[in-house]
């Protein structure tokens, strides 16, 4: 008999930028099988980041089926599915269901009037108070302002308002409904009451009839549809928990609930992200809150947009020569231009990257910033350029857990997760930079593992998400501050002054652009 007949297994599925991700785990949190299948992003205008949600279902149905095969088990085998995904992407459907426009995601940054007339309309403070942080052009209510001003004739057909997850949910079982976590993204939700919020939907003359039920990331919400099941190969009836957005997902693989130990999330953006038993959001909303996955906790996060994405910007233009190596050698060209910057000294003998790549969010909510490299001499080569990037990325993760330390959470240890997390030099530089120790864990599929896992909490595999974290999740390594410290200590307020001294370029540079587009 197959050993792993009688078993019983869990499916995690996350709705990523660049790809979907589905892992499959059984009742020890043992991984058994993964897949990934890719899909496209599309940029028609400058600052703006659509995809065709048509492409995330056809990547589901792909992945999940490779898995099963992979894994060797049968559809009836999976007692539970976990949902997570990019976060705050605007998915509208009417009312027979169709998507009415491509998704408008987290980078997209083209709401910035929007984000102006609902602060000077609800209030900066009152909008902290209740949604835990500013308007923001990527979260998902300025979008839907924007569509209300710009798209006036489909904004008249929405019937459903959807993140990109639990558009999924709604192909996998027909059903409509979010997370406390994901939906925290939106600006629409009470944070602390864990409940959508009557007075902005009213304020904002937005139906609650839109907006889809909210659960705690565990609970059972809906079952896999005769119809989703003949197209992704998945027994009908398989139980979906609610699941969570991709950060409070990542951060239970990784263990990081409520405690001293903060996670740093190094995928296309970078999240440094600490949990917390009481709802509490920043004063300046330059951090923000967020319900956390796990019930009853809440978490501080803050997000630089472009961190992975400003590596894979170097690749895909300076890192040329790397990529071409990588690819007539059948390795990782990432591990090739690591290398590369390990060559050149901490510091890079002055040179500063600032990784703006598309806008900011924490600690500068700009969409208008840019990148830059700043101190470049002519004893400057590709090597320093390489790790100015992974510098200047380290530099923006510290703003982030500079104001993590000040609101008083303690910060003992970091655990690295993300595509960062494989590079022995960028371990060490964070731990330089942060100063302080930076650990890995043995789970290493981050976001989709956590959905797992929480799928395995709904169905009763494990009876809390504590239990879960703590029976699965172990640390596997750690890397201490060494001497560069020291040269970042004296590297990092150099850094942060560049955004102040450029800061009004930027802006300029943007009003400069549509007459740069029509000379």
């Amino acid at each position: 008999m197959n050993a792993i007949a009688g078993r019983s297994f869990f499916l995690g599925i996350d709705i990523g930028t660049s790809g979907t991700k589905a892992v499959l785990i059984d009742a020890e949190g043992r991984l058994h099988a993964r897949a990934v299948a890719e899909h496209a992003l599309s940029a028609p205008r400058p600052l703006w980041s659509e995809q065709d949600p048509e492409d995330w279902w056809n990547a589901v149905k792909q992945a999940v089926r490779d898995v099963i095969q992979d894994a060797g088990i049968r559809n009836a085998q999976i007692a539970g599915i976990g949902l997570t995904g990019q976060m705050h992407g605007l998915v509208v459907l009417d009312a027979r269901g169709g998507v009415l426009r491509p998704c408008i995601l987290w980078n997209d940054q083209r709401a910035s009037a929007e984000c102006a007339a609902l602060t000077a309309h609800i209030g900066a403070e009152r909008f902290l108070a209740i949604t835990g942080k500013p308007v923001l052009p990527g979260f998902t209510l300025p979008k839907l302002e924007w569509m209300r001003a710009q798209e006036p004739e489909l904004f008249a057909r929405i019937a459903h308002v959807l993140l990109p997850k639990d558009y999924i949910r709604y192909r996998l079982s027909g059903t409509f409904f979010s997370d406390v976590s994901d939906a925290s993204g939106t600006s629409l939700l009470d944070v602390g009451a864990r409940a959508w919020s009557r007075e902005l939907l009213d304020a904002l003359d937005i139906p609650s009839s839109w907006m889809p039920e909210v659960e705690e990331s565990p609970v059972v919400t809906s079952f896999v549809s005769s119809a989703a099941a003949s197209e992704t190969g998945l027994a009908a009836g398989t139980p979906i928990v609610g699941g969570a957005g991709d950060q409070a997902a990542e951060a239970v693989g990784s263990g990081v609930l409520a405690g001293d130990a903060v996670s740093v999330t190094i995928g296309t953006s970078g999240v440094v992200f600490a949990g917390s038993s009481t709802y509490a959001s920043d004063p300046g909303g330059r951090v923000h809150a967020y319900c956390h996955a796990a019930p009853g906790l809440w978490h501080i996060m803050g997000v630089m947009l472009s961190a992975g994405g400003s590596l894979r910007w170097y690749r895909d233009t300076l890192g040329l020569p790397e990529k071409e190596l990588a690819r007539d050698h059948g390795i990782d060209a990432y591990e090739l231009i690591t290398e590369h910057a390990s060559r050149a000294a901490a510091g890079c003998e002055g040179l500063l990257f600032l990784p703006y790549l598309t806008g900011e969010r924490t600690p500068h909510p700009d969409p208008w910033a840019r990148g830059a490299f700043v101190g470049i001499t002519v004893r400057h080569g590709r090597e320093h350029f390489a790790r100015a990037v992974m510098e200047g990325v380290s530099f923006g993760l510290r703003d982030a857990l500079e104001l993590v330390r000040g609101l008083g959470l303690p910060v003992r240890e970091v655990r690295l997760s993300g595509g960062g997390s494989r590079s022995d030099v960028w371990r060490q530089m964070l731990a330089d930079v942060f100063r302080a120790d930076v650990l890995t864990v043995n789970i290493t599929e981050g976001a989709a593992f956590g959905a797992a896992l929480l799928a395995a909490v709904g169905a009763g595999a494990w009876a809390s998400v504590r239990e879960a974290v703590d029976a699965v999740v172990t640390v596997t390594g750690s890397t201490s501050p060494g001497d560069a410290a020291a040269v970042y200590d004296e590297c990092y307020p150099r850094y942060r002054a560049l955004y102040g001294a450029l800061k009004d370029e930027f802006r300029a540079m943007h009003e400069a652009l549509p007459r740069t587009r029509e000379a």
